[in-house]
């Protein structure tokens, strides 16, 4: 029996310090540095490139950093609605929105669904793998605890657009607007802001300007709640002459410089 003591303590030990190491992890990363310094690679980054090594393929990423206040407030406004409705008022977990995955997971039993909100995809965006297990989740949740203990919710909203996933290699939100619809993150529209939220929950699957139904159907959904809460500012113009229909076109207001989303609240849904 002796000679099965040893391999068990070192089983034992490998499982303790695997255990620290889940714990310690997330208070070791440098949280506070993203107060004034902009991320350079995130670990999502890494893992793509390490991805793309291993099936040879050859791309760059694609990243430009934009103050938020360069990006469109119809971005950020489609970004918050489709993303995480609740950014404003919650401390970086959506309970509501995690039962409700729980128990889609549940009855579908797969970890598939995360309910996650932009602080904890923030959270896994820079400092963790893609992964679904339980171990990543726990880390996650202690490294988004600290998120919105240490930064403002306009710093999280800022670097969460800079460094989200939008296509192969293509990442932030201004390295998005160029590649797909040829304009600074500034210039985008109601609908082109739209698309681009629609396509988040997986952007190598789903082309913000590609033919997917999915795309579409979420794009408009997300245009028609900023129709209804006021954000798409509309307007009749006046026909050229008698014989003219007048016409209901979005007001065109991408010039001007865009307001702070930090002070704005955002409105629950319409009912």
């Amino acid at each position: 029996m002796k000679m099965f003591r040893w391999p068990f303590k070192i089983i034992i030990l490998i499982v303790f310090v695997y255990f620290i190491y889940i714990i310690i992890y997330p208070f070791m990363v440098d949280v506070s540095s993203l107060k004034k310094k902009n991320p350079e690679l995130t670990a999502m980054m890494k893992y793509r490139i390490e991805q793309w090594k291993k099936k040879g393929k050859k791309i760059k990423i694609k990243k430009i950093w934009m103050p938020l206040n360069r990006i469109s407030p119809y971005l950020v406004k489609a970004v918050l609605i489709g993303e995480d409705d609740k950014f404003y008022r919650h401390s970086g977990f959506d309970i509501d929105g995690i039962k409700k995955a729980v128990e889609k997971d549940i009855r579908e039993k797969k970890l598939k669904y995360g309910g996650s909100t932009i602080t904890q995809q923030l959270a896994k965006n820079l400092y963790l793998s893609p992964s679904k297990n339980p171990v990543r989740k726990i880390q996650e949740a202690i490294i988004t605890w600290r998120i919105e203990r240490t930064l403002s919710k306009k710093r999280i909203l800022e670097i969460y657009l800079n460094v989200a996933e939008w296509g192969e290699g293509i990442f932030g939100a201004e390295a998005a607007a160029r590649h797909y619809f040829g304009k600074s993150a500034f210039d985008l529209n109601p609908m082109e802001s739209a698309k681009l939220t629609a396509s988040l929950p997986n952007p190598i699957k789903y082309n913000p300007t590609g033919n997917s139904r999915f795309v579409e159907k979420r794009a408009n959904l997300i245009y028609f709640i900023m129709q209804k809460r006021g954000i798409i500012k509309e307007e009749y113009t006046e026909p050229e002459s008698d014989d003219v229909t007048p016409v209901l076109q979005e007001k065109k207001e991408e010039t001007e410089k865009p307001s702070n989303p930090e002070n704005e609240s955002v409105q629950p849904p319409l009912k």
